[in-house]
């Protein structure tokens, strides 16, 4: 049995994949995106711990809600931090008949060694994979969020392989990751995937300040403002270009 480490619950999730969806947040994450809004969720603290089976009975109070597409995500911080709690709750959310979705940056993603035969375990039983691409140059990535993002961009091309579904996300941010070229940089790289069902442009804003100040951090983006309507739906337009699959 492993233990999770969970930073909240959300009941009723309405844009976290299919449907109607119980959301379990997990603690810990290696980046440090400059916009996160979430930093409380960043040390993998071992307090809030909980078994597999309790957090999938909790999710079973609201099933009745979830209709036929709805379930469970997992996000975070960074799900993948915890892959062996994931793993472990994922099967038995299959035992139950529970639709399962992973909400991740990919950020730990690599082909290699024992985690990758832990992740490809964990793709059987997952039914769709939210891709957080923070930003599709790599020197960029690092500036926004420490790390490059080759190996995320790897995960989202093994996603293809085994025909995953995914839905993309892409925060747009003022004079960061609003800029044409970048933009269509990103759609170039999409249109190499066979497996995307959804993309969706997340305006970036700043409703997580105040955590910063009560954790005593300094916010990164002090003073960038959110994104107009006018470039919201230019990005939504540059994006469109990418074909979407349909689900079966």
């Amino acid at each position: 049995m492993n233990l999770g480490y969970v930073h909240s619950i959300e009941s009723f999730g309405s844009v976290d994949g299919p449907g109607i969806r119980f959301i379990a947040f997990l603690k810990g994450c290696p980046m440090r995106c400059q916009f996160c809004h979430n930093p409380d969720t960043w040390k993998l603290d071992k307090t809030n711990e909980t078994t597999a089976d309790d957090l999938l009975d909790k999710a079973e109070h609201y099933r009745t809600y979830w209709g036929e597409k709805g379930g469970i995500t997992v996000s975070g911080g960074e799900a993948l931090m915890q892959i062996d709690f994931l793993l472990e709750l994922f099967e038995k959310a299959h035992q139950r008949g529970i639709n399962t979705c992973l909400d991740t940056s990919a950020q730990p993603f690599t082909r290699h060694g024992a985690w990758f035969e832990k992740f490809e375990k964990l793709m059987a039983v997952t039914d769709t994979i939210l891709l957080d691409i923070k930003h599709i140059n790599s020197e960029e990535h690092k500036k926004l969020t420490r790390w490059g993002n080759e190996n995320i961009l790897d995960c989202a091309r093994y996603l293809s392989d085994i025909n995953k579904p995914v839905w993309i996300r892409h925060v747009l941010i003022p004079s960061i990751t609003d800029n044409d070229r970048y933009l269509q940089e990103l759609a170039e790289f999409l249109k190499t995937l066979k497996n995307i069902e959804r993309i969706d442009v997340l305006p970036y804003h700043t409703l997580g300040v105040f955590k910063y100040e009560k954790l005593g951090i300094d916010y990164p983006l002090e003073g960038i403002p959110t994104p107009t309507p006018e470039r919201i739906e230019n990005a939504k337009n540059i994006l469109a270009q990418v074909p979407l699959k349909e689900r079966a």
